[in-house]
């Protein structure tokens, strides 16, 4: 038994890593063009003359990386749902941000018009998971 033990105990051990070194790869929406070549992440929309980015936040943010058009006034929309982990607790440097969103429900953040080449980032209050929008020309 002690022979198996050894034997099982690293493999089962490494098992663990690889499952939660899978689980931590960042979360990238695929591009999609729209309009005049510009080209913005499937999460993001518009709304009349704003730009709406869509971002949920549960057991860190999804996507990760998201691409919007520059020099529109846009809107981050993050969704929780059940969410009672760090990443409810949302901070943008940046702009000064931070706020604890409610365990269930949509937080719109006015964001300033973006120059193209900017990039926004944005953390939970742990500083364990995080986020960003490109802003492209």
């Amino acid at each position: 038994m002690k022979k198996f033990l050894l034997i099982a105990g690293p493999i089962v051990l490494v098992i663990i890593i690889w499952i939660i070194a899978a689980n931590q790869t960042p979360k990238v929406t695929t591009f999609a063009v729209s309009g005049a070549g510009a080209t913005t992440s499937q999460n993001v929309s518009m709304d009349n003359d704003k730009q709406i980015i869509e971002v949920s936040a549960k057991g860190g943010y999804s996507p990760t990386v998201s691409l919007a058009k520059a020099n529109v006034p846009t809107i981050l929309r993050v969704k929780t749902s059940s969410t009672f982990d760090c990443s409810s607790s949302l901070r943008i440097p940046s702009l000064g941000y931070f706020k604890n969103l409610p365990p269930t429900g949509t937080t719109d953040i006015d964001i300033p018009v973006q120059q193209p080449g900017a990039t926004l980032s944005a953390v939970c209050g742990m500083g364990m998971y995080n986020f960003s929008v490109q802003f492209k020309g």
